[in-house]
């Protein structure tokens, strides 16, 4: 992959952020060869932490790659990170408003400008108690079948570990903590592309790009994942406290995830 020009406030973020991730992580890459080398094209990772987007720009960089975020909007405005997503080329997620359409507009421009964007299809952490990958949101797939851009599935495993997520999540610089992350092959779409993006359409997709990235993880993990996948709108209740993700549960808990 052709490394594009650096900005400048993403350069402070990579001379600021990544010798710390050096000391205080281990890093267990692989898949790097399926990240295409021209062309613009979609990311689509799970998301288990507040920092994993750190672990994962880390991969990509030393891969010679710059994500493009979809970010939710919020953190535009957020003191000194919000310098940063606003001035790096990331792009927001404005949910719920007449603005909503901005950030499927700003994916496609960069798409077709050739750069990498980076999509969290759950569209929050993961709610599942043991943090395996939601029912995924339809925004990768309409991006995907919209530009016919490949979509390269990521799985990543240890952020979770540096922060828990949710309740009670302090971060955890030691023992380090090692970032395992994994990107597959392009996730299969061919047969769908050129047809209408229908809701059915958008749903297979989607249900295919989620199907690749927990494959991934189950595989980084060594388990096997829940037989179906977790719908945060008809669960009705909240995720545990993750502050002991890594740690082992009471017996009647069940085994450690």
């Amino acid at each position: 992959m052709a490394r594009p020009r650096i900005g400048f406030a993403y350069g402070v973020a990579v001379a600021v952020l990544r010798p710390i991730m050096m000391v205080v992580t281990k890093r267990d890459w692989h898949g790097a060869e399926h990240l295409p080398r021209t062309g613009g094209f979609i990311i689509a990772l799970n998301h288990v932490s507040h920092v994993d987007p750190i672990a994962f720009a880390h991969f990509l960089h030393d891969n010679g790659g710059q994500p493009r975020f979809l970010a939710k909007s919020s953190l535009f405005t957020t003191p000194v990170i919000g310098w940063v997503v606003r001035n790096s080329g990331q792009i927001p997620v404005f949910r719920g408003s007449r603005d909503a359409a901005e950030a499927f507009r700003g994916a496609v421009a960069a798409i077709e400008a050739g750069e990498c964007v980076a999509v969290y299809p759950e569209g929050t952490i993961t709610r599942e108690p043991d943090l395996w990958p939601m029912v995924g949101k339809t925004g990768a797939a309409r991006i995907a079948l919209s530009t016919g851009c490949p979509v390269i599935p990521v799985a990543q495993w240890g952020p979770e570990q540096l922060l828990p997520p949710y309740k009670g999540g302090r971060l955890r610089p030691f023992p380090r903590k090692t970032m395992q992350v994994t990107a597959g092959p392009p996730v299969e779409l061919d047969d769908l592309r050129g047809r209408p993006i229908t809701p059915d359409v958008l749903r297979q997709a989607t249900e295919r790009i989620m199907r690749e990235i927990t494959a991934l993880l189950a595989e980084i993990r060594g388990e096997t994942p829940p037989a179906t996948p977790f719908d945060p709108r008809t669960a009705g209740s909240a995720p545990r406290d993750r502050s002991t993700v890594g740690e082992p549960r009471p017996a009647d808990d069940g085994p450690p995830s």
